[in-house]
């Protein structure tokens, strides 16, 4: 059987149970999809624009330029001049992961254009019109995990894969067959293992938005986006033999697989991303200081086109080496996202403007709605409705325009919990933001919008609780925003 690429996440025994089904149910020789994949789909990004990062994001009631296609469409019709919108994001992930007793950083940053879009009034009789066109990246997939750490325990990745007669193992000499039930492998734990996941990509939007003031002060509106991106994680490991425990034959048949040194294994997932969604909104200016907004994005369907490789080498003394690779393995399926519901509230005042909403999401209704044979696809769709739950994230921010000046600066809040039942706390993400805006000239304007962000997870390279990386994760994006009126 190939070997698998561990789950990221598992706690409860429910949890537990639910993945030694997986493992040992897993058909064919291919990477096993699971809950993560839809999660890594579904769980929203933070970063389009500097004006709304700044303010946490919080403009489902208020009008942020092209940005406003994606939190709420219905402010298109806010616009009462064309407008050019375009954002340059920085963001960096660093993950301090404890294996055992070590601890190590893991980190990785990107730069790249996340906005790029205009905004045209359309001329009425009465009331307001606009459309938007543009591009976004409504999020990024910037991930790394580092971890070394001796297990000192009787289990290790060799053993994982002779347990699952993974024919990699085999070929490195590092287990042999014992009788026609049984493998054998003299390696019994006693390895430092160590390793790095780097994961790249994102999911980028090519919309088309319109609103309109349909009576005085309410405004609807609507984004379809075409959907497209990619993903691109890969991962190392190696287990060596630092104490020497191991200097006997490990293959009888093989005589240079004396004085074991290490294993290495390196697999790798490259998907293309493509789908379609319909985000429809409605503002109303309840008076001249309150505004309320409601959106709801429609269930999507991503299509994903798989590429998965597996690949090893094992050493041994005197420098021999073996080394193994499996053909890649080409896969097709989808992945159903839920619907999203919003609903938030803005109030000004003078020279302040305070903002906040709420976004429910059913991750248990997350979906793979084809790809795989009847047994599999209720497998992972139980896996799904066992293991998430429905959150409610919280967005709020404020806004001071600082009086004789060009100058507004801005403060927010975004809080995201897991969408695994049972999390602790410390597994919810929490972000701190901060923004400043300055009018350049009478049509132009710079905004500023930077978040960080903390939270905790875990996981397993094989196994439960076998040799488990605790993770303490910091995210910080900051973005540069140009608007231009004309």
């Amino acid at each position: 059987m190939k070997s698998l690429i561990p789950l990221n996440r598992e706690g409860n025994m429910k949890k537990f149970i639910v993945i030694i089904t997986v493992v040992y149910c897993s058909i064919s020789n291919v990477f096993a999809q699971n809950f993560n994949d839809a999660l890594r789909l579904t769980e929203p990004g933070i970063s389009l624009n500097g004006k709304a990062l700044g303010m946490g994001n919080a403009f489902i009631s208020r009008f942020s330029g092209v940005s406003s296609a994606q939190f709420n469409p219905a402010a298109i019709a806010f616009a009462k001049k064309a407008q050019f919108d375009a954002s340059l994001d920085y963001n960096s992930f660093s993950n301090d992961a404890t294996l055992f007793t070590s601890t190590r950083n893991g980190k990785q940053s990107l730069t790249n254009f996340n906005e790029v879009g205009v905004i045209l009034p359309v001329p009425t009789v009465q009331g307001s019109m606009a459309l938007a066109i543009g591009y976004s990246q409504s999020k990024n997939f910037n991930r790394a995990l580092r971890f070394s750490g001796f297990n000192s325990g009787n289990n290790s990745m060799i053993q994982d894969l002779t347990d699952h007669k993974d024919e990699m193992i085999y070929q490195l000499h590092l287990s042999n067959v014992l009788d026609a039930n049984n493998d054998y492998t003299l390696i019994n734990g006693k390895l430092n293992q160590s390793g790095k996941i780097l994961s790249e990509g994102g999911i980028n939007n090519w919309y088309l938005s319109g609103a309109v003031e349909v009576e005085k002060d309410i405004f609807v509106g609507s984004t379809l986006n075409l959907l497209s991106g990619n993903f691109i994680r890969t991962r190392t490991y190696t287990e060596e033999d630092t104490e020497n425990h191991y200097k006997s034959l490990l293959d009888p048949k093989e005589p240079k697989t004396a004085d074991f040194i290490s294993f290495d294994m390196t697999d790798a997932i490259k998907w293309e991303i493509a789908g379609w969604d319909l985000k429809l909104g409605i503002i109303a200016k309840v008076n001249k200081q309150v505004n309320v907004g409601f959106t709801a994005r429609l269930p999507r369907t991503f299509t994903i086109k798989e590429i998965y490789s597996n690949s090893g080498s094992s050493l041994f003394g005197k420098g021999t080496s073996y080394s193994f690779a499996y053909d890649d393995v080409k896969s097709e399926y989808e992945i159903s996202s839920p619907a999203e519901f919003s609903g938030g509230i803005s109030y000004s005042e003078m020279n302040f403007t305070l903002a906040g909403e709420v976004k429910f999401i059913d991750y248990s209704a997350m979906e793979f709605p084809s790809g795989f044979n009847e047994f599999s696809l209720e497998q992972k769709n139980n896996d799904i409705k066992n293991l998430m739950r429905s959150t409610v994230n919280i967005n709020a921010g404020g806004e001071y325009l600082i009086p004789n000046s060009s100058l507004a600066v801005r403060v927010g809040f975004m809080y995201m919990p897991s969408a695994f039942n049972d999390d602790p706390s410390e597994f919810n993400k929490k972000f701190i933001t901060s923004g400043i805006s300055y009018n350049l000239n009478q049509g132009m304007q710079i905004n500023i919008g930077y978040a960080y962000g903390w939270w905790e997870d875990y996981g397993d390279n094989y196994g439960s609780k076998l040799s488990r990386t605790f993770q303490k994760i910091a995210f910080s994006s900051l973005t540069t925003s140009l608007r231009i009126n004309f």
